[in-house]
């Protein structure tokens, strides 16, 4: 183990996850908390100081890499994050970037690429040769995000609702979302609607529900299929919208949750008519790597290779 140790943040709309590594690529320590999007989350800075508050005095601290939500897009909130990481960690180097743009870092190891990402919201980034980026997408919840897993969730309740009423035919859905947050379906209004009125993090409660409608639409049922597909279609969108910032032939890949469906990826990739690449890392590895960058490590195949199985671990065991 390397006395050198780096920090990375990787922020999202549903968690954030804080990792330390060494020089070697072994992650040394995890912190998990809840979303940390300044958009939709009032207490995301109290979020946020809560899990990075433990590695403020580590010991050999050398870099520190956070990749947040919404950072670039809003002036002020983006002021606000990086005042909060520059207050908690004033005498390393240290650089704050958007998530996104990390989970790009990470899943081409810095190469050109175009990134489709689907989490709790949507977006794509894109890196050509030159070395500079573009984006589309990322508006939000309420402007846009279509084919993330909020989007997912969100259309699922409007077909649920409109087959229990009778304007849309019968699906499966109805049952596999009133039995999985065990609701009463024989008064579906009032059970859904408290649940609905219940929740402490709306948008994160119904992003969940994405995961039901890929088990109902792998078990055959139409509407469900007919969600993922649109989901396909918007998210074909973004990677279509972006590609002419890079050479013919660039390589894609994807992030985010949501593409933990097979069914999701399968479907985007007969959309752009090529299949995805493996990222290379995850996203907390991409900002692993940006803190990296700033020591100058010279990285090698053999480091990401550790930094992509360690960190890999790390989502699993925070996805049980």
């Amino acid at each position: 183990m390397s006395g050198e140790l780096i920090l990375g943040i990787d922020g999202g709309g549903s968690k954030v996850l804080v990792t330390l590594a060494d020089r070697d690529g072994e992650i040394l320590r995890t912190a998990l908390g809840g979303g940390v999007n300044p958009m939709d989350n009032p207490d995301w800075r109290r979020e946020l100081e809560r899990h990075i508050a433990p590695f403020r005095n580590e010991a050999g601290l050398a870099a520190l890499g956070a990749a947040l939500p919404a950072y670039g897009e809003v002036a002020h909130l983006s002021a606000l994050q990086k005042q909060c990481i520059d207050e908690a960690f004033p005498d390393i180097p240290r650089i704050v970037l958007n998530d996104v743009d990390a989970a790009h870092l990470g899943a081409f190891a810095g190469r050109p690429g175009i990134l489709v990402l689907s989490g709790t919201g949507s977006m794509s980034w894109a890196r050509n040769g030159a070395g500079t980026s573009a984006r589309s997408g990322g508006w939000g919840d309420m402007v846009g995000d279509e084919g993330s897993s909020y989007w997912i969730g969100r259309q699922a309740l409007h077909l649920i609702s409109q087959s229990l009423d009778g304007r849309a035919g019968p699906t499966a859905l109805a049952k596999a979302v009133y039995d999985h947050l065990q609701l009463d379906i024989s008064d579906p209004m009032n059970a859904l609607g408290g649940w609905i009125s219940g929740l402490a993090r709306p948008r994160a409660g119904i992003a969940a529900l994405s995961v039901l409608v890929d088990q109902v639409a792998s078990q055959g049922d139409e509407a469900a299929i007919g969600l993922i597909e649109r989901a396909a279609d918007e998210l074909a969108k973004h990677h279509w919208a972006i590609s002419g910032h890079c050479e013919a032939g660039t390589d894609w890949t994807y992030a985010g949750g949501t593409f933990s469906s097979r069914l999701l990826l399968d479907a985007v990739e007969r959309r752009i008519g090529r299949p995805a690449v493996s990222p290379v890392l995850p996203p907390i590895g991409g900002a692993l790597l940006a803190a990296a960058q700033l020591l100058g490590w010279p990285l090698n195949e053999r480091w990401f290779g550790q930094i992509a199985v360690a960190a890999q671990a790390v989502i699993a065991r925070s996805r049980q």
